[in-house]
């Protein structure tokens, strides 16, 4: 081999080499700072007050509660973890006055199913997230309402899956607004900087 090929071919590996280190994630938005924790608490305190209204009366009615719990152990599973889901789930079971645990159950399926995939969730844009949050709220809201179908002694109906693709359709709008605080920051940042 001369050195004109020899130097051909090496050149042609460092044009590989750069045209791999060009590539991007897919969702290349991440956010550096973590959320407040103040800001954290005071929104799922926040929902889980709304969530207290006569409004979840209706069978398919999506569970604005689990979703805040939800985006919050996928974005800061230090903070809010499956001891929250837990605690809340049980909360709604008392206010619901239903079979207790039965949504404590399905909060913590739900919330598990969220960090077990979370690594993979994050590298996706929203839209994606929330066609991987389908198939974890189905699994949750359908082991709760068979077992309660089951405790009971009659099918309960299929509103629970009504309910979980609803939900399942309400994170674009909560990552839209849980995560407007750390927009705002990047944003100033990004003018100030």
């Amino acid at each position: 081999m001369s050195n004109k090929q020899v130097h051909k071919e090496y050149s042609g590996l460092n044009n590989r080499a750069s045209s791999l280190s060009s590539l991007q994630p897919v969702d290349d938005s991440p956010f550096k700072q973590h959320s407040s924790t103040a800001f954290i608490w005071a929104s799922v305190i926040l929902v889980w007050m709304v969530s207290l209204l006569p409004w979840r009366m209706w069978a398919p009615a999506p569970d604005i509660l689990l979703v805040c719990i939800l985006f919050w152990c996928l974005h800061e599973t230090h903070r809010i973890s499956l001891l929250t889901a837990f605690i809340f789930g049980i909360l709604m079971d008392v206010h619901d006055t239903g079979l207790m645990g039965a949504q404590a159950l399905s909060y913590i399926l739900a919330a598990y199913g969220v960090l077990a995939l979370s690594r993979r969730m994050l590298r996706f844009s929203v839209v994606i997230q929330a066609f991987h949050i389908i198939p974890i709220l189905i699994a949750s809201f359908g082991v709760s309402a068979i077992l309660q179908s089951w405790l009971l002694g009659e099918w309960l109906g299929w509103s629970w899956l009504w309910s979980a693709l609803l939900t399942a359709a309400l994170w674009p709008f909560a990552d839209l607004i849980l995560l407007l605080p750390q927009r705002r920051r990047a944003e100033a940042d990004a003018s100030g900087g």
